[in-house]
């Protein structure tokens, strides 16, 4: 299972960093170690935020900086995360640790932060053949990635000194309204569901049954598995649109990237195969199961359902807006309009269904 740990790789072109003025940088940070060439690596993974492995001396870190080109600022703020994730680590221990935070966008261009880094197993698009998961297995993997969930959303926000994260007052209604308005501001084609779903969504908006600490983006790939037993979770990554909010909504996003095996095939190419193995929940299993746990209310899931796909869509969409616009080379971004039907098609298909 070693061999299936995270690691890094080559950087990308286009993606290097300013390896003259980062060395001092960190230097001056971690002034104790020994004169060591600095060493960089990029891990590979990922569309939004850009990640590297840093090491000087004994030192390891990992560092977080927004992708080059992008002009979604409130999408990479990376000193909103490194405040959330400097509070929320003592609390909620799979959130990184974090030492170190830059503003000095001289250095790199844009702020940055760094982190701890977690060593494990992130399962990805497609299930290493080396891992075996039987079916009890792959249930108590699921459940214990809801469970990493539950958690979160127990946190006390307030006394971890996260209450002035976001309103939860109206956060639905902000949230849905300014996707839309970022799916027309990133817009390449015409896509016939676009306004189907925009104006279903507006007029089926439920109320918020709580308030909690969210994370946004809760899924296989955003968590570290212990590379001993991968039914337990080291690990939770990628904090950037961490907010106070609904909790059906982080709910929501994780039952978007939830794959059933009855799923049709666009949906199932797109997104991981981890929940497809014999054993796994399926989506309704996963909602009934938070239900029972956190005593919440269900009657109106197959609207989180259907705006976390329309969210993932235009999250896609703003990726391949940087691509079409020249902002990035990265080929594997060519491809992402074929995603972005398939979570717009899959989103209207749970409104005009009402089923998840």
């Amino acid at each position: 299972m070693a061999d299936l740990i995270d690691k890094p790789a080559t950087i990308r072109t286009g993606e290097e960093l300013n390896v003259e003025k980062l060395e001092p940088y960190l230097r001056a940070q971690f002034p104790t170690v020994e004169t060591s060439q600095l060493q960089i690596q990029q891990y590979p993974s990922g569309h939004s935020n850009l990640t590297y492995a840093i090491r000087l001396g004994e030192i390891e870190l990992v560092l977080r900086r927004p992708p080059f080109g992008s002009k979604v600022k409130s999408a990479h703020d990376m000193g909103r995360e490194f405040r959330v994730l400097a509070k929320l680590h003592a609390v909620y221990p799979p959130a990184p640790e974090v030492p170190a935070f830059c503003d000095d966008a001289d250095i790199l261009g844009a702020p940055f932060y760094l982190m701890r880094p977690i060593h494990g197993i992130i399962l990805r698009k497609n299930l290493p053949p080396e891992i075996d998961l039987p079916p009890k297995k792959a249930r108590r993997l699921n459940e214990s990635l809801i469970d990493s969930l539950i958690a979160l959303h127990r946190v006390d926000y307030a006394a971890a000194g996260l209450g002035d994260l976001g309103k939860p007052e109206g956060y639905l209604v902000r949230q849905v309204r300014g996707w839309i308005e970022r799916y027309h501001n990133s817009k390449t084609h015409d896509y016939p569901e676009v306004e189907k779903i925009a104006n279903w969504l507006e007029q089926n908006m439920p109320e918020a049954q709580s308030a909690a600490l969210i994370h946004n983006d809760y899924k296989f790939d955003n968590v570290v598995l212990d590379a001993n037993d991968i039914t337990k979770i080291k690990g939770v990554l990628d904090w950037e649109m961490a907010t106070l909010g609904d909790p059906l909504t982080d709910l929501g996003t994780t039952l978007a990237y939830w794959v059933n095996q009855t799923d049709p095939e666009d949906l199932k190419q797109n997104l991981s195969d981890v929940t497809t193995q014999t054993g796994s929940m399926s989506r309704d299993e996963v909602a009934q199961y938070y239900a029972k746990s956190t005593n919440s209310d269900l009657t109106h899931i197959a609207f989180y359902l259907a705006f976390a796909r329309f969210k993932l869509a235009v999250i896609v969409q703003q990726i391949f807006y940087r691509y079409h616009q020249g902002l990035t080379q990265d080929s594997r971004f060519a491809t992402l309009p074929t995603r972005v039907i398939a979570l717009l098609r899959a989103a209207l298909h749970t409104a005009q269904t009402n089923k998840i």
